[in-house]
């Protein structure tokens, strides 16, 4: 079976991601992936990777469209945005099909406010 280049397992997520297909999007992840969203802690392993998707989901209908999705050897770079207003990028090491690592790039409080949620206790 012929390998997907890591802008094609890229594209796939983005359709799993858009029907909030939490076990679809957990597949696409090696057991080891790390998934690192700079608002927030990094996540290590598929499983714990699954349960931050599916509280996300939970809380927001999210959306990402894809304004590119650039390649370079085993790297995949998105660039999107939401509805909404709110634009981010992401990216991916794709090692045999699977993501290894991901890296995404986005204002948390502005996702916060758009979709409603509770601002952060900053008063500490």
């Amino acid at each position: 079976m012929a390998r997907m280049r890591p802008k094609e397992v890229v594209g796939a997520w983005v359709e799993a991601f858009n029907r909030a297909d939490v076990e679809a999007l957990t597949n696409f992840y090696r057991e080891d992936a790390i998934n690192h969203q700079v608002a927030e802690k990094p996540i290590e392993g598929r499983q714990a990777i699954r349960e931050r998707l599916a509280s996300e989901f939970a809380a927001a209908k999210m959306v990402c469209i894809v304004e590119h999705i650039f390649e370079d050897g085993e790297w995949a770079i998105l660039e999107w945005r939401d509805p909404k207003g709110l634009r981010g990028c992401g990216f991916f090491h794709v090692v045999d099909d699977k993501i290894a690592f991901q890296r995404g790039y986005w204002d948390k409080l502005t996702f916060l406010r758009l979709y409603g949620l509770p601002l952060p206790d900053t008063t500490g």
